[in-house]
């Protein structure tokens, strides 16, 4: 029997065990999925868990089950390309016949003195528990600064405020707008709603240290009670430390089948994956699409196709409290409850499907 082996239950290698099985599995071929946790978490939501306006259970998905489809929870500390083994913290060594590298991210924080000890993480769901801790036991009033105006950035003030109207917030954009690289229509929305409910917009922000309760933004002091950092994400520290070749953003380099280019039996999906778009959960599952093709092929013994299609993505949405929400959707700018009802028409889907 083969065994495939798929590190990390995140948005890719869900849509690979989704397209796999129950049918399409071949009869000498086994599924073993290494995940620290035993469900799968919509990351897409973490904003709204480390906010307090959903519960822990509504960001939790479990797992498919199948007969040659085994779960092992533990958290992966190595890869052996050369003997084809996985390494797991407290368990035996895992052999692999192909492997599917799934391991998501981890924040960035670009040498910023003291932002990895001093601020908080929405990056997984164990820190963005942590997040909500402190975000919910805090004292009226507090000063709650949030650093990085990217979709993450702007979901999570604007959903803290909806959950904590007693705080002030404070949300540095490194930017001269609000999703600079979108149309401006956008930006204005979103800027306006965070004006007409009180945070704060800090434009052309360079964080440049980081203390406890104090943030400073071109040296200039912030004072603060807490501060989430969401300002940048880089592959996790297991692939950082594989010797194969990597992009400038640390992201690892991969033929045109999404495999190591010296290696056809890894294959890398996800934010891992140097690739021609901006990491997500939308690149992820259509990567993963391609990656099933492949294997399938191979496993078959058939020929490749000479070239992959392109990914295309459908755009991104992205919500402002429960009741507005923002996109950009074939190359069309939308805005307000029209965006938020399909944000959440699209997890509702996600969740049927995977459910």
């Amino acid at each position: 029997m083969k065994n495939l082996v798929l590190l990390g239950g995140g948005y890719g290698n869900m849509r690979v065990l989704l397209r796999l099985l129950p049918n399409q599995l071949p009869e000498d071929v086994t599924i073993t999925l290494v995940d620290k946790f035993p469900y799968h978490s919509l990351k897409t939501e973490y904003y709204a868990l480390a906010a307090g306006t959903i519960s822990d259970q509504e960001v939790r998905v479990s797992f498919p089950e199948h007969s040659r489809l085994n779960l092992l929870f533990g958290e992966v500390t190595s890869v052996d390309l050369e003997n084809k083994q996985v390494f797991i913290k407290d368990k035996e060594p895992l052999a692999y016949d192909d492997l599917v590298i799934g391991l998501g991210c981890e924040d960035t924080y670009h040498n910023v003195p003291g932002a990895a000890e001093y601020t908080h993480s929405i990056q997984s769901i164990d820190k963005s528990r942590k997040t909500y801790q402190t975000l919910s036991n805090m004292p009226a009033g507090s000063k709650v600064g949030i650093v990085g105006a990217g979709l993450s950035g702007i979901e999570l003030a604007s959903e803290l405020r909806e959950s904590r109207p007693d705080l002030e917030i404070i949300l540095f954009d490194r930017g001269h707008r609000i999703l600079k690289d979108f149309p401006e229509r956008l930006s204005k929305y979103i800027h306006k709603w965070f004006v007409d409910h009180g945070v704060e917009v800090v434009n052309n922000a360079n964080i440049t240290k980081v203390e406890p309760h104090t943030i400073y933004n071109h040296d200039e002091a912030y004072p603060m009670n807490a501060v989430v950092w969401t300002a940048g994400i880089q592959p996790n520290h297991v692939v950082r430390e594989m010797p194969v070749e990597k992009d400038r953003s640390g992201r690892v380099k991969l033929s045109q089948y999404h495999n190591l280019p010296n290696d056809e039996h890894v294959y890398v999906v996800g934010d891992c994956a140097s690739l021609p778009h901006a990491p997500s959960a939308q690149l992820a599952e259509e990567q993963a699409e391609q990656i099933v093709q492949v294997l399938l092929k191979r496993w078959k013994g058939e020929p490749l196709p000479e070239e992959l299609p392109e990914i295309k993505l459908k755009g991104i949405l992205g919500s402002l409290g429960k009741k507005q929400g923002f996109g950009f959707v074939a190359d069309r700018a939308i805005t307000g409850r029209v965006a938020r009802f399909l944000k959440s028409g699209v997890l509702w889907m996600y969740r049927y499907h995977n459910g």
